[in-house]
């Protein structure tokens, strides 16, 4: 083993010391939080729910220009109207994500008549709250193409030009159910784990790359009617986040590029648990917070 190596070894708990000690700190303090006044920011999923929270709090907070991609026009006219009543520019594009080829030209539209995308939001998203025995089989495609496949699309049509310009931001809204699936969605839970492996891969192979950064945000049950008809047990202990705390959330992190966001915090200590506890005690967590029967009486997206 030569000299270089084993200082390597030795040295790399310390770095690992002072990283933790590094970000404690850094908790403590107040962060600095950039400005989004020349930022374009492009919002998948932008007409309803998550994404129109995400589109107002990105105009209060200054955004330069808002653009809204979606299926349907009258939620994304909505919407846009909503948001150029905050004074900011915003325009709105019909666009299937789950379509590699409508993205990639709609993406070239929106680099003609709007500008370069310096902030991609991955929001768009689809739940069918089924079993697997129960799921119809184009309806499981259906989430894989758009809560997985439609990131893979998105951001290769915008994040060369990031790249290009050492300026950039890719946001992922995910899920906590990609780390804590529950029965009764399947579709859901295995293409948002997919999406975080995604968004988890892109982030390290960002590191190296000044001026673009990545966030993900894994929110607990939020209160939009993709998800109308969910119940959960304890709902005075685990209340449903609301759309506009989560979009609140996720521009901060932005702001301070924060790389990881759990709503509410207390989604860390699942994360631990499950880390280590034996399988008997998970499925007793589970039966006590009710997440076997919660989905029974989902009714999705009217």
């Amino acid at each position: 083993m030569d000299l270089k190596c084993l200082s390597c070894i030795v040295f790399f708990p310390i770095h690992i010391v002072y990283y933790i000690l590094k970000a404690s700190v850094y908790l403590l303090l107040p962060s600095r939080r950039r400005t989004l006044i020349k930022e374009v920011v492009l919002i998948t999923g932008g007409g309803r729910g998550i994404g129109r929270h995400l589109a107002q709090e990105f105009a209060k907070q200054g955004a330069k220009k808002v653009v809204l991609w979606g299926r349907t026009e009258k939620c994304l006219k909505e919407t846009c109207e909503e948001i150029s009543q905050f004074g900011t520019e915003c325009h709105y594009f019909l666009c299937d994500v789950a379509n590699r080829e409508e993205v990639y030209k709609q993406a070239k539209v929106v680099r003609e008549k709007v500008g370069d995308v310096t902030i991609l939001v991955n929001n768009a998203a689809v739940v069918h709250g089924k079993s697997l025995m129960d799921s119809d089989d184009d309806c499981l495609l259906k989430s894989q193409h758009i809560n997985t496949m439609g990131q893979f699309w998105t951001t290769k049509a915008f994040l060369p030009r990031m790249l290009e310009l050492q300026h950039g931001h890719v946001v992922c809204i995910n899920s906590i159910l990609s780390q804590s699936p529950i029965p009764g969605a399947i579709d859901y839970c295995t293409s948002k784990a997919s999406s975080l492996a995604f968004m988890e891969s892109l982030t390290l192979g960002l590191l190296n790359c000044p001026g673009v950064g990545c966030t993900t945000v894994l929110p607990f049950h939020t209160n939009t009617e993709m998800f109308q008809g969910m119940r959960v047990r304890f709902p005075a202990l685990f209340p449903p986040l609301k759309p506009e705390t989560v979009a609140e959330r996720t521009v901060d992190a932005v702001r301070t590029n924060t790389a990881y966001v759990y709503m509410p915090w207390t989604m860390h200590a699942l994360v631990v648990l499950k880390s280590f506890m034996p399988q008997a005690a998970l499925e007793e967590i589970h039966k006590f917070s009710g997440s076997y029967t919660c989905m029974n009486t989902f009714k999705g997206r009217t």
